[in-house]
């Protein structure tokens, strides 16, 4: 009976994984921690306990490019999937994408309604492409819809202190950081790129030789 209880979970785990539509699959267990300087494994099991989610709190990661942002989130992600939690996964450009299109149709705030009704939310990539004023009043609605309503995990390439760059107005990103983090862990990630560790970038490649006289 038991075996068969787990099964059902497992598979329904399983069907909240493909709704949340990660980017990728990506488990906790696979991270890298050694690579990741500065951050505790601690931080990440205390996080993995899901309690962020249950207390209706958030989630920011701030770093540099490939430091793990997007591995951690994902798989914090898929974590609550798999404790039966419905989470819905896109980056920053593509929420604003979708949230422009609720508003074009007239059906905003009820869009931003059916998204409170997912525990957790996941924006990935906030800061890689500069928002229009439209698009940053957009991103800051659904932050202040789910405040202390439902919890977000946010990935950022820009500390706070740049986010006046990413929204247009200093003032926005302002309300926008004190709405996010109030209730939140912030996990900075330091250090050079995972993708490009065994890479080096520097060095210039040796001239093709020619046998031939």
């Amino acid at each position: 009976m038991q075996r068969e209880v787990a099964a059902r979970e497992a598979h329904g785990g399983d069907g909240r994984v493909r709704a949340a539509r990660f980017a990728a699959r990506k488990s906790l267990e696979e991270f890298d921690y050694d690579h990741a300087r500065g951050l505790k494994r601690e931080t990440i099991t205390h996080l993995a306990t899901l309690d962020f989610v249950l207390a209706k709190e958030n989630v920011v990661f701030l770093g540099p490019p490939g430091t793990g942002k997007t591995h951690l989130a994902i798989g914090l992600g898929i974590r609550a999937c798999q404790a039966g939690h419905r989470v819905a996964f896109a980056t920053a450009a593509e929420w604003v994408v979708r949230l422009a299109d609720a508003h074009a149709q007239g059906r905003l705030q009820a869009e931003l309604v059916r998204l409170g009704r997912y525990p957790l939310v996941v924006v990935d990539e906030v800061g890689y492409i500069p928002f229009e004023p439209d698009a940053a009043n957009l991103f800051f609605q659904l932050v202040s819809a789910r405040y202390e309503r439902a919890s977000l995990i946010v990935t950022s390439n820009k500390p706070f202190g740049r986010w006046g760059e990413v929204f247009g107005d200093d003032v926005v990103a302002a309300a926008m950081i004190d709405r996010l983090v109030h209730h939140a862990d912030v996990v900075a990630l330091k250090g050079d790129s995972y993708r490009l560790r065994n890479r080096d970038l520097g060095r210039v490649p040796a001239a093709t030789t020619n046998d031939e006289p």
